[in-house]
């Protein structure tokens, strides 16, 4: 079910480790993030109705932002090439990541309300999101991988965040 709803995660993921700066960075967003789209979960499956559903497509708002504002820098800085790429901030995963969780939510509220074993969900969720961010890592170093990513991540990035704004923004 984790990795099901994860996989264009992944995708981001390698493109955040691309960019140069620390991968701590990455890895602390993605945590952030994660645990905030399992804090939505549970307090759905315990019956509270934190975000009401007509609402939740309201989240592409969030990576649309962030993928306008990376094509925005992106473009301001063609012309100063001698400028290397900002890493990703810790604010900007989590903030891609809670966004992108929509579909997780969706999924998991159903499973974690029929569950006796809701904690024990929650913990393997907390470990695979380690496990994910070793295997965006990985694909971001693979040669064949890295050399696309470093020739055309800078442009993958915002496209991909604007992307998933508009798919989440329009899915309601």
């Amino acid at each position: 079910m984790f990795a099901v709803t994860n996989v264009d995660d992944l995708v981001i993921l390698a493109l955040f480790f691309a960019q140069a700066g620390a991968a701590w960075r990455v890895v602390a967003g993605q945590y952030l993030g994660f645990t905030g789209i399992l804090a939505v979960t549970v307090l759905g499956a315990l019956g509270a109705s934190l975000l009401p559903e007509q609402l939740r497509p309201w989240l592409g708002l969030i990576p649309l932002a962030l993928g306008v504002k990376a094509a925005w820098s992106l473009w301001r800085a063609s012309d100063s090439d001698d400028e290397p790429s900002q890493a990703p901030g810790v604010l900007t995963v989590a903030g891609v990541t809670l966004a992108n969780g929509g579909d997780n939510i969706g999924v998991y509220v159903p499973v974690f309300t029929v569950t006796d074993s809701l904690w024990l969900y929650v913990a393997v969720f907390l470990l695979l999101v380690g496990v994910w961010c070793l295997a965006g890592r990985f694909l971001a170093s693979r040669q064949v991988v890295a050399k696309a990513l470093a020739k055309w991540g800078h442009i993958a990035l915002p496209v991909v965040l604007i992307a998933i704004g508009l798919v989440v923004l329009f899915s309601g």
